[in-house]
């Protein structure tokens, strides 16, 4: 039997499917430590970019030392967590894969948020101050509105990265998607293999698709100015018939 038939074995074995090592279990485990690894990322990111994006000053710095998070292997501060977390008595499984997590996913919701608030027109800025709008009015109701697209844009790159990332915690004891990958390479069992690494990219593939749909809801007047953007520019593209007297030939 071929790899992919082992993999079709595994999949329509419903034994592999219930209990706490079984798909359903492994999936939810991997889910949940993802969302939680996103969210605790927003909420340390997220604050501090719109601050420094609003006063326009330190966003710079700020952004490249974020950014180092990116140069840093997850791995590495995998093994790094890991007898830390044993010392405080956290244990093994979900904190030790946590923190590379966290740290993994903060950088592009901190850049994107700082982008976001950054770039807002200066003119636009400057229109609602002189209506009136103290600092805290023009941030809500004017900065943040017009910078949820890539404040969005942030969240869904991380939440994937995260996503696939996870399965890394099946090295120090996590549950999760990537203990099918692991155990099916132990046991030399393509099947097994296969199943964990489909279904990972299946999720981070939902990941994607879900948070597009997300921001498309939030924004909904990008879809109506890009629908305004393609009218004009079809009617700038076709030209007008000529008008015509009757009995007059065009030549």
């Amino acid at each position: 039997m071929g790899a992919l038939g082992e993999l079709w074995e595994y999949l329509t074995t419903g034994d592999n499917w219930t209990g706490r090592g079984g798909i359903i279990a492994l999936t939810w485990a991997h889910v949940k430590i993802s969302v939680t690894a996103v969210a605790i990322a927003a909420v340390v990111a997220v604050p501090p970019a719109i601050v420094l994006g609003h006063v326009r000053r330190g966003g710079a710095l700020a952004v490249s030392v974020v950014n180092l998070g990116r140069a840093l292997p997850s791995f590495g501060i995998l093994a790094l967590a890991l007898p830390i977390s044993i010392q405080f008595g956290l244990g093994l499984g979900f904190w030790p894969t946590l923190v590379p997590l966290v740290i993994l996913a903060i950088p592009p919701i901190f850049a994107n948020s700082y982008t976001g608030i950054r770039g807002v027109d200066r003119g636009v800025v400057e229109s609602a101050r002189g209506m009136g709008l103290r600092p805290r009015q023009v941030l809500l109701q004017v900065e943040l509105p017009i910078a949820v697209p890539l404040v969005l844009t942030g969240l869904r790159l991380s939440a994937v990265q995260v996503v696939a990332t996870a399965t890394l915690g099946a090295l120090v004891g996590f549950q999760c998607l990537g203990s099918l990958v692991v155990q099916g390479i132990a046991q030399f069992d393509d099947g097994k293999t296969l199943t964990g690494g489909l279904l990972v990219a299946l999720l981070a593939i939902f990941t994607e698709v879900a948070f597009s749909a997300t921001e498309r809801a939030l924004t909904p007047w990008r879809r109506r100015r890009g629908a305004r953007m393609g009218l004009r520019r079809s009617a700038e593209r076709t030209p007008m018939d000529p008008v015509v007297s009757p009995g007059t030939q065009l030549v």
